[in-house]
């Protein structure tokens, strides 16, 4: 069977595609597969001066409920990761920060989804003022110390997997 070549856009929304294209397998079959075509995100652990860890609680209409999770957000056209790390910070914390040290990358949904999430941490926090949010974005900004959002992840409270990535390679890598 030989599919067409022909890559489709299914469905586009900002700046993320549903694509629907022709695939050949390691093993030579040929499938047509479905991929949420995404620009990339990062993901920021901000820690201010006393250890605490400056928090998102977002609603995500998706889940229609409110997640407690790390700042972050997408890419935007040609955007460097890092620039958009502090951009990020900024409009959904009121936070910059003087440094940011990368934890590399997580691919969050590899089976229908080319996301790529690059994973910061951010220290010597300054008060800035909150940027407008997007239209899409209702968030409050918490700050939790290391011990009770360890706990909130083991009582299940915090279930956001960007989240529980960034949190776990921070703390391997010895910046918590």
């Amino acid at each position: 069977m030989t599919l067409s070549s022909s890559r489709k856009t299914i469905h586009t929304w900002k700046n993320i595609s549903l694509v629907e294209e022709p695939v050949t397998l390691p093993n030579g079959k040929e499938i047509m597969h479905t991929t949420i075509v995404h620009p990339g995100a990062s993901v920021i652990l901000p820690i201010d001066t006393d250890g605490n860890i400056i928090m998102v609680n977002q609603f995500r209409p998706s889940l229609n409920k409110w997640l407690l999770e790390l700042p972050a957000g997408t890419l935007e056209d040609a955007e460097a990761i890092e620039e958009c790390a502090k951009r990020e910070l900024e409009e959904e914390t009121g936070y910059s920060a003087e440094q940011f040290f990368s934890l590399g990358q997580v691919t969050p949904l590899a089976g229908f989804c080319d996301e790529i999430q690059y994973l910061y941490v951010a220290k010597g926090l300054k008060k800035t003022c909150r940027y407008q949010c997007d239209d899409d974005e209702v968030i409050e900004v918490v700050s939790l110390s290391l011990q009770e959002l360890e706990q909130k992840m083991i009582s299940g409270e915090i279930t956001d997997a960007k989240t529980i990535a960034c949190l776990s390679k921070a703390k391997l890598c010895g910046y918590i």
